[in-house]
Protein backbone atom coordinates (compact mmCIF):
# COMPACT_ATOMS: atom_id res chain seq x y z
CA UNK A 1 0.00 0.00 0.00
CA UNK A 2 1.15 3.51 -0.64
CA UNK A 3 1.75 6.04 2.11
CA UNK A 4 -0.36 9.19 2.35
CA UNK A 5 0.47 12.55 3.85
CA UNK A 6 -1.82 14.27 6.34
CA UNK A 7 -1.42 17.83 7.56
CA UNK A 8 -1.94 18.28 11.29
CA UNK A 9 -4.79 20.73 11.94
CA UNK A 10 -3.15 21.76 15.24
CA UNK A 11 0.46 22.52 14.22
CA UNK A 12 0.53 22.26 10.41
CA UNK A 13 3.17 19.52 10.36
CA UNK A 14 3.07 17.09 7.44
CA UNK A 15 2.78 13.46 8.57
CA UNK A 16 3.36 10.36 6.48
CA UNK A 17 0.61 7.84 7.15
CA UNK A 18 1.35 4.21 6.49
CA UNK A 19 -1.30 2.40 4.48
CA UNK A 20 -1.11 -0.53 6.88
CA UNK A 21 -2.31 1.26 10.04
CA UNK A 22 -6.01 0.55 9.59
CA UNK A 23 -6.87 0.10 13.28
CA UNK A 24 -4.90 2.88 15.04
CA UNK A 25 -6.10 6.48 15.19
CA UNK A 26 -3.35 8.47 13.42
CA UNK A 27 -1.56 11.11 15.49
CA UNK A 28 0.84 13.90 14.60
CA UNK A 29 4.48 12.97 15.07
CA UNK A 30 5.32 16.54 16.08
CA UNK A 31 2.61 17.61 18.53
CA UNK A 32 0.68 14.39 19.23
CA UNK A 33 -2.70 15.76 18.08
CA UNK A 34 -5.10 13.40 16.35
CA UNK A 35 -5.03 13.59 12.56
CA UNK A 36 -7.90 13.44 10.08
CA UNK A 37 -8.57 9.80 9.16
CA UNK A 38 -9.63 9.53 5.52
CA UNK A 39 -8.73 6.51 3.40
CA UNK A 40 -9.92 4.34 0.54
CA UNK A 41 -10.85 0.68 0.56
CA UNK A 42 -11.53 -2.08 -1.90
CA UNK A 43 -12.56 -5.72 -1.77
CA UNK A 44 -9.20 -6.81 -0.31
CA UNK A 45 -9.02 -4.13 2.41
CA UNK A 46 -12.64 -3.38 3.30
CA UNK A 47 -13.03 -5.75 6.26
CA UNK A 48 -9.85 -4.41 7.87
CA UNK A 49 -10.72 -0.75 7.25
CA UNK A 50 -14.06 -0.92 9.09
CA UNK A 51 -12.33 -2.21 12.23
CA UNK A 52 -11.39 0.91 14.16
CA UNK A 53 -11.59 2.24 17.71
CA UNK A 54 -13.91 5.00 16.42
CA UNK A 55 -17.04 4.94 14.22
CA UNK A 56 -16.30 4.39 10.52
CA UNK A 57 -18.31 6.21 7.84
CA UNK A 58 -18.06 4.42 4.49
CA UNK A 59 -18.86 6.50 1.42
CA UNK A 60 -19.95 4.47 -1.61
CA UNK A 61 -19.35 6.72 -4.62
CA UNK A 62 -18.32 6.92 -8.28
CA UNK A 63 -16.40 9.52 -10.29
CA UNK A 64 -19.27 10.13 -12.73
CA UNK A 65 -21.77 10.86 -9.91
CA UNK A 66 -22.40 14.60 -9.44
CA UNK A 67 -23.92 14.31 -5.94
CA UNK A 68 -20.96 12.10 -4.92
CA UNK A 69 -18.58 14.87 -5.98
CA UNK A 70 -20.58 17.29 -3.80
CA UNK A 71 -20.39 15.01 -0.76
CA UNK A 72 -16.64 14.33 -1.11
CA UNK A 73 -15.44 17.71 0.21
CA UNK A 74 -17.99 17.55 3.05
CA UNK A 75 -16.58 14.20 4.14
CA UNK A 76 -13.02 15.54 3.95
CA UNK A 77 -14.09 18.45 6.14
CA UNK A 78 -15.78 16.12 8.63
CA UNK A 79 -12.65 13.97 8.82
CA UNK A 80 -10.73 17.12 9.80
CA UNK A 81 -13.41 18.47 12.18
CA UNK A 82 -13.83 15.08 13.86
CA UNK A 83 -10.16 14.02 13.84
CA UNK A 84 -9.70 11.15 16.27
CA UNK A 85 -13.47 10.64 16.59
CA UNK A 86 -14.40 9.42 13.08
CA UNK A 87 -12.78 7.45 10.29
CA UNK A 88 -13.97 8.07 6.72
CA UNK A 89 -13.50 5.31 4.16
CA UNK A 90 -14.27 5.85 0.47
CA UNK A 91 -15.27 2.91 -1.75
CA UNK A 92 -15.51 3.45 -5.51
CA UNK A 93 -18.47 1.30 -6.60
CA UNK A 94 -17.23 1.03 -10.19
CA UNK A 95 -13.93 -0.47 -9.04
CA UNK A 96 -15.44 -2.51 -6.16
CA UNK A 97 -18.90 -3.73 -7.19
CA UNK A 98 -18.79 -6.76 -4.88
CA UNK A 99 -18.47 -4.56 -1.78
CA UNK A 100 -21.39 -2.39 -2.93
CA UNK A 101 -23.50 -5.48 -3.64
CA UNK A 102 -22.73 -6.97 -0.24
CA UNK A 103 -24.28 -3.91 1.42
CA UNK A 104 -27.12 -3.61 -1.10
CA UNK A 105 -26.02 -0.20 -2.33
CA UNK A 106 -28.65 0.61 -4.97
CA UNK A 107 -27.95 4.31 -5.46
CA UNK A 108 -25.07 6.63 -4.75
CA UNK A 109 -23.93 8.39 -2.77
CA UNK A 110 -24.72 5.94 0.01
CA UNK A 111 -22.95 6.29 3.34
CA UNK A 112 -22.96 3.46 5.85
CA UNK A 113 -21.82 3.99 9.43
CA UNK A 114 -20.05 1.14 11.21
CA UNK A 115 -19.31 0.92 14.90
CA UNK A 116 -17.23 -1.95 16.29
CA UNK A 117 -17.28 -3.45 12.79
CA UNK A 118 -21.10 -3.58 12.64
CA UNK A 119 -23.43 -1.54 10.45
CA UNK A 120 -25.43 0.91 12.62
CA UNK A 121 -26.86 3.47 10.16
CA UNK A 122 -27.32 4.06 6.43
CA UNK A 123 -27.71 7.41 4.69
CA UNK A 124 -28.64 7.69 1.02
CA UNK A 125 -28.19 10.86 -0.99
CA UNK A 126 -26.12 14.01 -0.77
CA UNK A 127 -26.78 15.23 2.75
CA UNK A 128 -25.54 18.68 3.77
CA UNK A 129 -22.85 18.82 6.44
CA UNK A 130 -25.24 19.76 9.25
CA UNK A 131 -27.66 16.92 8.51
CA UNK A 132 -24.81 14.44 8.22
CA UNK A 133 -23.33 15.61 11.51
CA UNK A 134 -26.74 15.26 13.20
CA UNK A 135 -26.95 11.64 12.03
CA UNK A 136 -23.40 10.89 13.21
CA UNK A 137 -23.58 12.64 16.59
CA UNK A 138 -25.19 9.80 18.61
CA UNK A 139 -22.38 7.43 17.60
CA UNK A 140 -19.36 9.70 18.11
CA UNK A 141 -17.15 9.39 21.18
CA UNK A 142 -16.88 12.48 23.38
Amino acid sequence: MEDKVAVCPACGARNRLSGSSAIRVPVCGKCGSRLPWLTTAGEATFAEEIKAPVPVLVDFWAEWCGPCRMVGPVLEELSRDLAGRLKVVKVNVDQNPAVAQRFRVMSIPTMILFRDGRQVDTMVGALPKGALLDRLQPYLPA
